[in-house]
């Protein structure tokens, strides 16, 4: 079917998978779009999985951006302990009707109809209704160009070896990209006999079906791997990318009066650690207690984001819940006396903090984060070297790109085993670590790639910038002759 005949302003629709991590960025991508290119945006959501802050995200959107929800479905019959990427693929699939008919409701009673559709990373199977529309369709991936390389290698991967990633007698090598150990590939492939491998591979295929892909990137981040990509492009190998980062909040002035922020306002520049794992990390109480042990005996400063521990799954908070109960207090769960014996250097508070305004903050000299692609960012943009402690899906491969002399944005924090998704990082590494970072000759290098980072980011995001011009390149294609 041919591509519909729109109005001239463009009317372009994400689909977004369930976590902040997805919702963040799609409500970034919308708000530029809205504002810098004169088109309206349909933000769809799943009543499945969402959370609280999910729809946070989704609460101050500008003119010009709406959002809609699909219908819930059933999940009953899925294990109570399913991976959370098979939860969201079934959903994505089970609803699949359900986009078909929102499409087909846009087509029919809006002057601008579909321009373009926009499908997170998780639901390329929403690609072939919109090609059945005859709707452009595009990718908005919300990870990096390196990731999104390994899952098109995907389907190779599966049908060329036979044993479990992490027993691959030789690094994976792809294009551009930095050599990954078998065991850095993304988390839900790291098991053959999980349903998730399989979906993985389809994951792989689907995003062929798409006529380009929007990369949350920039071009000093990635440049090697952007080089490589574009050349496959040209081929004919792989639909187009296009970098449209970093998606990243400015800081906000109403965080002034926040605690985190008020506590900053009295230490030395660049002295303090921010510690926070992400909204969907997860700890063990073991490892809660070898971290707190750690920055204690590290003697720097340390703004800690404590969550609740779960010894059943890394991510268990990405759904916003935990298996400790609704009145419990994530700080009851840190080593005795803890808060008392660092109240000089550190502070420590339950489950959020603003996290743009503590990375811009003066006093914040280091990251220990999980290597989320939007905490990467957000660092990036502030110019703050990292520790990294990779706990699920792609942050192993992230942790390895970013500690590499390619980008040289972070310091390795290193578990005592050999399987990093089971091993204990013991406090001795992590002091070690710390003060690497924060007073060491790793950190210094970090330090000062961050600042370079720092700048490329402002120039990729400014008017007329390579993100400005990628847009704006894209919506012209967008508009009728």
């Amino acid at each position: 079917m041919a591509p519909a005949v729109h109005a001239t302003v463009p009317h372009v629709v994400l689909l977004v998978s369930p976590g902040a991590g997805h919702v963040v960025p799609a409500a970034q991508l919308a708000a530029c779009l809205a504002t810098h290119h004169g088109c309206t945006a349909t933000i769809v959501t799943y009543t499945n999985l969402s959370t609280a802050r999910n729809s946070s995200a989704l609460a101050s959107l500008p003119r010009g951006v709406t959002a809609t929800a699909l219908p819930e479905v059933s999940l009953d019959d899925l294990p109570a302990d399913e991976r959370i990427e098979t939860r969201v693929f079934t959903v994505v699939r089970r609803t699949l009707p359900h986009l078909r008919e929102l499409l087909l409701s846009f087509l029919g009673s809006s002057p601008a109809g579909v321009t373009a559709f926009l499908a997170d990373l998780l639901c390329p199977a929403a690609l072939a209704v919109a090609a059945e529309l005859g709707i452009r369709r595009y990718v908005f991936f919300t990870s990096n160009l390196l990731c999104l390389t390994t899952l098109l290698y995907t389907p190779e991967l599966a049908t060329t070896t036979a044993c479990e990633c992490r027993d691959l007698p030789e690094p994976v090598v792809l294009p551009g990209c930095v050599p990954l150990h078998g065991a850095d590939l993304i988390d839900p492939i790291q098991d053959r006999a999980n349903p998730v491998y399989q979906l993985m591979v389809e994951l792989g295929l689907d995003y062929l079906l798409a006529d380009g892909f929007l990369i949350n990137t920039f071009d000093a981040m990635e440049h090697d791997t952007l080089v490589a990509f574009n050349k496959l492009s040209d081929e004919g190998v792989y639909p187009p990318a296009y970098t449209v980062g970093p998606l990243v909040w400015s800081p906000s002035v109403e965080a002034a009066n926040d605690v985190c922020i008020r506590w900053l306002d009295e230490q030395p520049d660049g002295s303090v650690l921010y510690v926070c794992l992400g909204s969907g990390g997860t700890l063990s109480v073991a490892q809660m207690a070898e971290l707190a042990a750690g920055l204690e005996a590290s003697g720097q400063r340390f703004l800690w984001v404590v969550r609740f521990p779960s010894d059943k799954d890394v991510s268990a908070s990405y759904f916003g819940t935990n298996d400790r109960g609704d009145d419990d207090d994530p700080m009851s769960y840190l080593p005795e006396g803890f808060l008392e014996r660092t109240k000089g250097t550190g502070l420590a508070v339950p489950l959020w903090a603003p996290q743009v305004e503590v990375l811009n903050h003066r006093a914040v000299g280091g990251f220990l984060s999980h290597c989320g692609w939007n905490s990467t960012l957000e660092a990036a943009s502030a110019g703050v070297p990292m520790l990294a402690w990779p706990l699920f899906a792609e942050q192993r491969m992230n942790a390895v790109m970013l500690s590499s002399e390619r980008v040289g944005l972070a310091v390795r924090v290193r578990p005592s085993s050999a399987r990093p998704d089971y091993g204990v990082v013991p406090r001795e590494e992590v002091a070690s670590a710390v003060r690497k970072l924060m007073v060491g000759e790793m950190g210094a290098a970090a330090r000062k790639k961050a600042g370079e980072l720092r700048a490329a980011a402002e120039m990729a995001s400014a008017p007329g910038g390579p993100q400005h011009q990628a847009l704006a390149g894209m919506v012209g294609k967008w508009k009728p002759n």
